[in-house]
């Protein structure tokens, strides 16, 4: 078995290295994958450094033999914070490099009633550990009898994918959600970073979506008021950029839970806000 991985990966001449012990592998001895909130790992062959492996895929911009990690993403996801919880809106574009894989990808995971996680980079990436995610918030209120507060949780997802730093994830997610605190809004990516703020926008259209919502911001907002602004900002994005399009999914996290707002066509919205302006 450990042979035919070192296959796959492309290390069939290996070697075991000097000084090398089975104690420091860092590899569960039982079935080689540990779903723990303390030790997050996967198998890898052993003797391997990934770091070192995966460093010729990630650096390089023609990678190895034409494989390479380091791929084109596209998308636009946005969230505030206001007086009345998170609104949280993204298109549904997926992109494959220049190739458009879908229109109607949920780039919203919906980690519990009381949080939602967004995606932008790899879309693999963002649902595995988001995914994985819902399952340690779930085993902590099990444990623990309460919910898991929003700030405990984006912790939890900055240490789980900061062990894999350098590894080619590729990973802007926002976290929001409401408890004991009220809203909460947290943005973390692949290397681990973690921030708290009342606004995040991630993704190739950002910075357009930015630019809409710097117009238009600010805390006192209304609920309807906040619904156009974030339908409005995603909106332009997608016009702009070519990475972003489909449908604009709106969410509203409230202090009883999330509601789906609405999920538009942007083309819909394209008539809409232009005979707005006539």
């Amino acid at each position: 078995m450990k042979m035919a991985l070192l296959d796959v990966c492309g290390k069939s001449g290996w070697v075991k290295q000097d000084g090398f012990s089975v104690e420091k592998v860092s590899v569960d001895k039982v079935n080689h994958f540990n779903f723990s909130a303390h030790r997050q790992e996967f198998a890898v062959p052993v003797g391997i450094d990934p770091l070192d492996f995966l460093k010729p895929l990630t650096d390089s911009s023609d990678g190895v033999d034409g494989v390479k990690i380091q791929l084109n993403h596209g998308t636009t996801t946005m969230a505030f914070k206001f007086q009345h919880g998170v609104m949280v809106a993204v298109d549904s574009r997926a992109s494959a490099g220049s190739y458009i894989a879908t229109q109607f990808a949920n780039k919203v995971i919906e980690i519990n009633p009381y949080l939602l996680g967004t995606m932008s980079g790899s879309a693999a990436d963002c649902m595995y550990w988001e995914r994985l995610l819902a399952k340690e918030c779930r085993i902590y209120e099990l444990r623990n009898k309460e919910r898991i507060s929003v700030s405990a949780a984006s912790k939890l997802l900055s240490n789980m994918v900061a062990g894999y730093r350098g590894m080619g994830l590729s990973m802007g997610t926002m976290v929001c959600g409401w408890d004991k605190k009220g809203p909460g809004l947290y943005y973390v990516d692949e290397s681990g970073l973690r921030l708290s703020g009342n606004m995040f926008s991630t993704g190739s259209g950002n910075s357009y979506a930015y630019g809409v919502m710097d117009s238009g911001y600010r805390y006192d907002l209304t609920v309807p008021e906040a619904y156009e602004l974030a339908q409005r900002a995603v909106f332009h994005a997608t016009c702009r950029d070519a990475y972003s399009g489909g449908i604009v999914n709106m969410y509203h996290m409230r202090e009883d839970g999330w509601i789906k707002v609405s999920q538009e066509d942007v083309g819909d919205l394209y008539y809409r806000f232009a005979e707005e302006k006539k």
